[in-house]
């Protein structure tokens, strides 16, 4: 064989080879950023579809399949790049923040193009969809020019020199394709992400309480070994928490089919936090244990709650979570205690934890105030201590979930 073809086959081979570990490269990337979350519903996987419910309105997630006439399939690498990093389409409308673009931003561009390199490899689906069902004059994508003015949407990740490459990495994963901050940290008026001291501490979304996960250690996940971040992230519950609503979702869908390695260094991340992390808030005196609400909710746990959680609140290792001293039973916003309780949940399975543990409803047999002295029990007993939860809350609460 002459010299030139055999230069020329070694050459293919290659560049076939590259091309595969590209593909290979943005699956996974896929999976870390979620993507199936918003963009796979009932007409197939990444065809769109998908309802998202924001304070404004519904948007629906577009299909992002390589569909010629409904999907991306016209859209060449750097379209899809501006899509996904700056929010402008390719046809150059803007795109709803709903696309957190806004923490895509701080991903490289060689990941989000591995990730297009594999969206074109995905079977096309012709699915047209009607993305923005905003209510007038939200519908309106002027706005956004106006949205793009006030809030962050350019990268501020940056590589700390004086933190290993694991808490570096871990950070962007965080910050970047795991879009942590899209559920974690509070918004402001016009829906942006608030960023400084209130990156991860906390924010409620569709009735759900997405909770502090900065390194405060009564709050947050400062008071969880990595080994225990790396189990809530892999198997959807620990010895504190089970995930629940949205994050079962995300631990189903994404976090339970990162790497190892990819999981270590979110965990180190979190643990060790950010180098100006706001010091812990003093914790609030603990409720009146003789108080009506307390002796309410002691006697409603006793009966209803004690033989899951037990009744020092330590719960039952890898089906129950703890109670005691569980920075989501002590946050400020008691909303997904609230919700549990009255509407119940089925905590996600996953590969590495099959069984999915099951907290049954009570919202048929305890009325608003019982719920609300039983959660004041929860976040006051065991060492625990949280404000009191309302009753006209509870009730708030009830007449949403009827509704959903």
């Amino acid at each position: 064989m002459k010299p030139v073809l055999i230069a020329a086959l070694l050459a293919g081979t290659a560049a076939h080879a590259q091309d595969f570990n590209a593909v290979e490269k943005g699956r996974k990337l896929a999976i870390t950023a979620d993507c199936a979350a918003c963009h796979t519903g009932d007409a197939g996987e990444f065809a769109g579809g998908v309802p998202l419910e924001t304070p404004f309105g519904t948007l629906v997630g577009s299909n992002i399949t390589p569909d010629q006439a409904t999907g991306i399939g016209r859209w060449t690498k750097e379209e899809f790049r501006r899509a996904v990093k700056s929010g402008k389409a390719a046809d150059g409308h803007l795109l709803y923040p709903a696309m957190p673009y806004t923490d895509y931003a701080n991903m490289t561009d060689a990941d989000v193009d591995a990730i297009y390199d594999y969206l074109q490899t995905v079977p096309a689906v012709h699915n047209e969809v009607e993305e923005n069902q905003l209510p007038f004059p939200l519908n309106m994508r002027v706005a956004l020019y106006g949205w793009n003015l006030v809030n962050q949407t350019d990268a501020t990740y940056e590589t700390n020199p004086d933190k290993s490459e694991e808490w570096n990495r871990g950070r962007y994963i965080v910050m970047g394709p795991g879009h942590c901050a899209a559920c974690h940290s509070p918004r402001n008026l016009t829906g942006g992400e608030k960023t400084g001291d209130d990156f991860l501490t906390g924010a409620t979304l569709e009735n759900w309480h997405a909770p502090d996960i900065t390194a405060d250690p009564r709050l947050g996940v400062g008071g969880w070994s990595e080994d225990e971040i790396i189990a809530y992230l892999k198997t959807g519950h620990n010895a504190y928490d089970t995930a629940s609503g949205p994050m079962a979702e995300e631990v189903a869908l994404s976090s339970s089919k990162w790497s190892d390695s990819d999981l270590a260094s979110v965990a180190a991340y979190l643990k060790e936090g950010e180098v100006d992390a706001p010091a812990s808030a003093k914790a609030p005196d603990p409720l009146d244990a003789q108080s009506a609400s307390m002796q309410a909710g002691a006697a409603i746990y006793g009966d209803r709650c004690s033989a899951c959680h037990a009744a020092d609140g330590e719960g039952v290792a890898g089906l129950y979570p703890k109670l005691s001293g569980a920075p989501l039973v002590m946050a400020d916003d008691p909303t997904s205690l609230g919700r549990v309780v009255l509407a119940g949940s089925q905590a996600g399975a996953t590969a590495a934890a099959p069984t999915g543990p099951v907290m049954p409803s009570f919202g048929a047999t305890l009325d608003n105030a019982q719920v609300a002295a039983v959660l004041d029990y929860i976040r006051n007993s065991w060492g625990n201590a949280a404000p009191a939860v309302d009753t006209g809350d509870m009730a708030s609460l009830r007449k949403d979930l009827q509704t959903q």
